[in-house]
């Protein structure tokens, strides 16, 4: 572990305590250059949108599960297009059907966590693995256990330098920034869903409610 990185993540997470979502998501630029990577589900495009008014050669990571909805992939091909981003999409080492045969159909209702083991988890640890520092869109304001999200912290798992621009942000600050910039939306969120995720284990609901239905699941692993 680089302890010394370590130790400065921690400490620009208490330096940027309170800053606006920009200036974060550019000390992380500014720090990492291109050895610093954006993770996007395709829910909307805010993180990208802001990544794109900061560097253009900054990698968009996209992970490609294989499961899910036409809408999100079409998400991502819009922000492809519109986007002057190396977005990357990278999917797991076992088609849908190939995990079928290894592991019997249906895997996502049997074991859940393996299900997202292979097709999220897996693949986002080897799109990453070039990189020091990586951001994704999560927020506080989405779920009881990620109340505490720094703005900047630690990924102990991979050992790496973890930002969070949009931390702080309740659903009116994504809305108004989706409004002032026209941002790419996943057409979903205006269908009843609130989380999208792969579409066997998404339903319609508020909030996250919608994900992993029936289980005690509430996170798919990566973070």
């Amino acid at each position: 572990m680089d302890t010394a990185l370590k130790a400065r993540a921690l400490r620009a997470g208490d330096e940027l305590e309170g800053a606006q979502a920009e200036e974060i998501l550019s000390w992380a630029v500014e720090q990492f250059g291109t050895k610093f990577a954006v993770a996007a589900s395709m829910a909307e495009a805010v993180l990208v949108d802001m990544l794109s008014r900061i560097r253009s050669d900054v990698p968009v990571v996209f992970i490609d599960t294989g499961y899910h909805f036409a809408e999100t992939v079409g998400t991502r091909d819009a922000v492809a297009h519109r986007y002057d981003l190396p977005l990357v999409s990278i999917g797991p080492q076992l088609t849908v059907a190939g995990q079928d045969a290894v592991y019997g159909p249906k895997l996502f209702e049997r074991d859940p966590d393996q299900c997202c083991r292979m097709r999220k988890v897996v693949p986002l640890d080897r799109a990453l693995a070039p990189y020091r520092a990586w951001a994704a869109g999560s927020r506080r304001a989405e779920s009881a256990g990620r109340k505490n999200l720094p703005v900047v912290g630690w990924d102990e798992r991979r050992g790496k330098v973890k930002v969070h621009p949009l931390a702080a942000w309740r659903d009116e600050d994504v809305d108004r920034y989706v409004q002032e910039h026209g941002v790419i939306v996943n057409p979903l969120l205006s269908d009843g869903y609130d989380s999208v995720g792969c579409w066997p284990c998404t339903e319609r609901g508020q909030g996250r409610a919608g994900r992993w239905i029936g289980s005690t699941k509430t996170e798919c692993g990566i973070h």
